[in-house]
């Protein structure tokens, strides 16, 4: 582990696996994960890829700012960029991310700071919060659009005050949490891999940034070769709102795939393989 520095001052702690002569392959983890969710992929790619992970501001070792602008896009932009300088600063990097990693990596291939900067994007269960904005305003049949708020209660529950930290402190919200975890399937992360202060300091990436981009979308779009993986039965977010996005990625790939929400933890041999399939069939690059 070594850690670099954002321009405001916050700590960003990096991982790496594989050789350093290989391409860069930067994993970024969401909400209420730090780094080593990636570690089996991780393992599953270092033959093919300089690996990179890192604990998004607020989780795992990185640094823990107070307040709730801190944790705007913006910001995160700056870690990413800060690990980028660190790792690749004169090569395009592949980009493999999941839920909030997702989110925030969309704001990171359609931001013209990064133009230039990343390859390739495979996108797990997360979408961009302005595509999101559109989809919302979208005249679509109403069950979908039901649908996909049924699935989105833990956003509005976020936004409440004390209460979603007294639910993570108290332990009673981890049982719920867990049996959506557990959906599909899916399994739940080994004792002491989360910290509470990973589920206390996520809740402000949806304070700082849903309901300001919800309300005020922006119409932000990519050239970067773009793989959107759905899971069907993913407890959080419904396959249009991850997929119906061709207007603002022209170059979109699709896969709806078996399983639950947190396929890089289920399902770590599909997201290696997806994710080299991408970047060899788009990004040119052989192995």
């Amino acid at each position: 582990m070594r850690r670099v520095r954002s321009p405001d001052g916050t700590r960003i702690a990096l991982y790496e696996y594989g050789s350093a002569e290989a391409p860069v392959l930067v994993c970024v983890h969401g909400y209420p994960d730090n780094a080593t969710l990636w570690e089996p992929v991780a393992a599953k790619l270092a033959n093919h890829f300089r690996v990179i992970t890192y604990d998004v501001r607020g989780a795992g070792n990185s640094d823990h700012p107070r307040g709730r602008a801190a944790y705007k896009l913006e910001r995160l932009e700056e870690d990413f960029l800060a690990v980028l300088d660190e790792v690749a600063p004169d090569q395009p990097v592949q980009l493999l991310a999941h839920d909030w990693g997702s989110i925030q990596s969309w704001h990171f291939v359609t931001s013209e700071q990064l133009q230039g900067r990343i390859a390739s994007f495979v996108s797990i269960s997360g979408p961009s919060l302005d595509h999101a904005g559109y989809f919302l305003r979208s005249r679509r049949r109403p069950g979908e659009l039901a649908k996909q708020l049924l699935h989105s209660w833990y956003v509005f529950y976020f936004q409440l005050p004390w209460l979603p930290e007294r639910g993570w402190r108290k332990g009673w919200a981890h049982g719920v949490f867990g049996r959506l975890e557990r959906s599909a399937g899916g399994s739940v992360p080994d004792p002491g891999e989360r910290s509470l202060a990973d589920f206390v300091n996520g809740l402000n990436l949806y304070r700082a940034n849903v309901v300001p981009r919800l309300l005020r979308p922006e119409p932000r779009r990519t050239g970067v070769p773009v793989l959107a993986v759905s899971p069907d039965a993913d407890a959080f977010v419904t396959t249009p709102l991850q997929t119906d996005v061709a207007r603002w990625a022209p170059n979109l790939s699709v896969q709806v795939i078996r399983g639950g929400h947190w396929l890089p933890r289920n399902d770590p041999g599909l997201v290696a393989g997806l994710t080299l399939e991408h970047t060899r069939r788009v990004a040119g690059w052989q192995a």
